[in-house]
């Protein structure tokens, strides 16, 4: 439910953060290191946890990693999910293809992958740069190849008219991209919401201040209900 193009999550989900996360209770195995191709000839290496016949592919933002997911990933595993946090190309031991700066060849090789390990559904969640990759891949991919899309403080998207998938746009409110990013759910086609946090953190940055239960219960809820 929304109002003025806001969600009405913000108490909700504080509120939420107090009780249990789903999922909150089971044990998670440790992930393990996995590698597949890119369209343009690159290579890219990921975090795998858990499994589940949803998976979700993490894309990290410019001063992060696939290490910076392992709070989240490991959350959305226990609720069911099977999760790949990528290394962008020239990030760990990521290589790059032809195509100078494609992430989006990162994130769509991710999906190609999470495709032929049995995934039956497919979401993405991007943070900043990686926001950026992933609204470009959604607007690119097959279509029905991506289930929920969540972009975090998300770098704007080349199409976001073209972006596929249910859209949840996340950022804080005194973050600077905030204009940007509200542009970009303006432009966006519609299932979408736009979840506005108290603060000024940006992107992955909010899971290190007080807003970070909120943040993860928001990402579980929006991946958890039905197709």
């Amino acid at each position: 439910m929304s109002t003025g193009g806001r969600l009405a999550w913000p108490v909700a989900v504080l509120v939420w953060a107090g009780a249990a996360v789903p999922g909150a209770g089971q044990q998670v195995a440790d992930f393990r290191e996995v590698s597949f191709p890119t369209s343009d000839g690159g290579v890219i290496f990921a975090n795998l946890y858990g499994e589940g016949a949803h998976a979700v592919l993490l894309a990290h933002g410019a001063v992060f990693d696939k290490q910076s997911w392992d709070g989240v990933a490991r959350q959305l595993a226990a609720a069911g999910h099977r999760v790949l946090a990528i290394d962008f190309r020239g990030y760990g031991k990521s290589r790059a293809g032809r195509a100078r700066g494609a992430l989006h060849e990162d994130v769509l090789g991710g999906i190609g992958y999470l495709r032929a390990q049995g995934a039956q559904r497919v979401s993405l969640i991007g943070a900043s740069m990686g926001g950026g990759g992933v609204g470009n891949a959604a607007a690119q991919a097959e279509a029905g190849a991506i289930d929920r899309l969540i972009l975090l403080a998300a770098a704007p998207a080349q199409a976001p008219e073209r972006m596929q998938g249910r859209k949840l746009f996340i950022v804080a409110s005194g973050d600077p991209a905030r204009p940007a990013v509200q542009r970009q759910y303006a432009a966006a086609r519609e299932p979408k919401e736009l979840l506005i946090l108290p603060g000024n953190a940006h992107a992955q940055h909010i899971f290190r201040t007080e807003h970070a239960a909120a943040l993860t219960a928001a990402l579980l809820a929006w991946l958890a209900d039905a197709p």
